[in-house]
């Protein structure tokens, strides 16, 4: 298995376990505020997704729409979920039927900020999976202040729990 392949399934699982965790947690600990960029637990994990969303219409060359980075429509953690799974899976699928040569292609894309951007798609995908890993840092650091254990998302861990290891 190629190293993308690995990554977007770490990332998937990473989000599950993660997402999961939150499910016993009351809705006012997901939308309190907080001293974070984005406002709330819900609104970071909310970010994360819709930025995974954005860098997808990059790679298929198709407008996002979005004109924020933290855009007022955020759903319900039951929603976000069953979003997350899907662009995870989607995800998943896109590294695995990917040709080599085809992650050295170059995309050129627009910065939700105006700015012209271009990555080849391996860094892309690079990129979606070390992002999300950087968020739900962030969102463990808001379950650590309301006395709640994230659950472990590490890397080894999923290596150890998964055939992806082998």
């Amino acid at each position: 298995m190629r190293e993308i392949e690995v990554l977007t399934r770490y990332k998937a699982w990473a989000d599950d376990v993660f997402l999961s965790a939150l499910s016993s947690l009351p809705d006012t600990e997901l939308t309190t505020a907080r001293p974070i960029v984005f406002g709330s637990l819900l609104r970071t994990l909310n970010h994360s997704y819709q930025m995974d969303r954005v860098w997808k219409c990059h790679l298929l060359g198709r407008p996002h729409g979005l004109t924020t980075r933290n855009p007022d429509d955020c759903p319900e953690l039951e929603e976000l979920v069953v979003r997350q799974r899907c662009i995870d899976e989607w995800y998943v699928n896109y590294a695995d039927t990917i040709a080599e040569k085809e992650l050295k292609e170059i995309v050129e894309f627009e910065y939700i900020g105006g700015e012209a951007g271009k990555m080849n798609r391996r860094d892309i995908l690079l990129h979606v999976v070390n992002h999300t890993t950087y968020h739900r840092g962030h969102a463990a650091g808001i379950l650590y202040q309301i006395d709640v254990s994230p659950p472990t998302t590490d890397f080894p861990v999923f290596l150890r729990e998964t055939t992806a290891g082998i």
